[in-house]
């Protein structure tokens, strides 16, 4: 026995760290850690694959929904107290996934979040029907959690001009000509054209430069084409004649420090440093500018349907939070305007 426990133990020891490391890699999928049955990691794969080149979902969003989608087979093991199968998998019922909700409220996950890990599990049991597979039709009787329709928070006018000028200068004196004006050039084509910034970061030479209309290829694969005013279209050529390299026609257009392509960390982290600088609102980001441009264009006379084509959203549902935004305004302005308000 105790030359038998002495064996075990020299086994253990065997084990190199380059050993545990492909190990973990085999349980891994787009990076994510799966502690589930044999049969289930193709399956898994195949649901991962059509994510990213059939349904075309970005990068971030594909790695969220293999965390939920991990965090759900962990909830699942450690109530069947193995790991799971695909015959477990085919045999849950709509309670199975209540008790998943439940027991993630009780961990004071946000109805949000919840709500997306929920569209994580319905995609992957879609697939596994496709594949022949059953279990779809028990987590389609399951409810998402109701989430109150947020409201955005735009920059008035003013904002979003003292915040695109001051992107222009540097006071400290570390920031190269060129990269103030390529930092102009993303912030107007966020606040002129509406893009997110992943949009914006994606953009070629050939796609903007001299371009008078860009075709966007936004969330989902969905294609918007987008009037390029000419304020954005000199902050563009502005930044590509100051670049010190010489940048291809099918180049990414926008550049890091060393040449490489742009992190959107850098053009956040920028906005945050002239936010502080400005004491504008912690609400100045980025994407508020997005925001900003729908504002402002409802609040100018555009129509709902012409700013969603613009915004690139799927639902009207989702652009028509912006008719909240600018009643808000209208209430502000009532109050402080007329006189039997004072």
């Amino acid at each position: 026995m105790g030359k038998n426990r002495s064996k075990n133990n020299l086994n253990k020891k065997e084990k190199s760290p380059l050993a545990e490391r492909k190990i973990i890699a085999k349980n891994s999928i787009g990076g994510v850690s799966f502690l589930v049955s044999s049969d289930i990691y193709p399956l898994i794969e195949l649901w991962h694959r059509w994510l990213a080149k059939e349904k075309q979902m970005s990068q971030h969003s594909v790695a969220a929904y293999l965390r939920d989608l991990a965090a759900f087979m962990g909830f699942l093991g450690s109530h069947l107290g193995h790991k799971p199968s695909l015959d477990d998998l085919t045999s849950l019922d709509p309670s199975d996934f209540r008790g998943w909700l439940v027991h993630r409220a009780n961990l004071n996950f946000a109805k949000a979040s919840t709500a997306r890990a929920l569209s994580a599990l319905r995609s992957f049991f879609e697939r596994l029907e496709l594949e022949g597979f059953n279990g779809k039709t028990s987590i389609a009787a399951v409810k998402s959690p109701r989430i109150p329709r947020s409201v955005p928070r735009p920059l008035d006018e003013g904002a979003v001009s003292k915040l695109i000028k001051a992107a222009g200068s540097d006071s400290t004196g570390l920031s190269e000509d060129w990269q103030l004006k390529r930092d102009v050039a993303v912030l107007f084509l966020l606040y002129g054209c509406g893009l997110r910034i992943s949009e914006a970061l994606s953009l070629k030479r050939s796609e903007v430069e001299g371009r008078s209309q860009l075709n966007i290829k936004g969330k989902g694969g969905k294609e918007r084409v987008i009037p390029s005013l000419p304020i954005v279209q000199d902050a563009i050529r502005s930044y590509i004649d100051s670049y010190p390299k010489t940048l291809m026609a099918d180049d990414l257009l926008f550049r890091g420090h060393r040449g490489g392509v742009l992190n959107a960390r850098v053009i956040q982290k920028r906005v945050v440093t002239l936010r502080q600088r400005l004491g504008l609102p912690e609400n100045a980001t980025p994407h508020s500018l997005r925001h900003s441009f729908a504002t402002h264009l409802l609040q100018n006379g555009g129509d709902l349907r012409s700013i969603q084509e613009l915004l690139g959203h799927a639902s009207l549902s989702t652009t028509q939070r912006y008719t909240d935004v600018d009643a808000s305004a209208l209430i502000t302005t009532y109050t402080s305007s007329h006189p039997r308000a004072r």
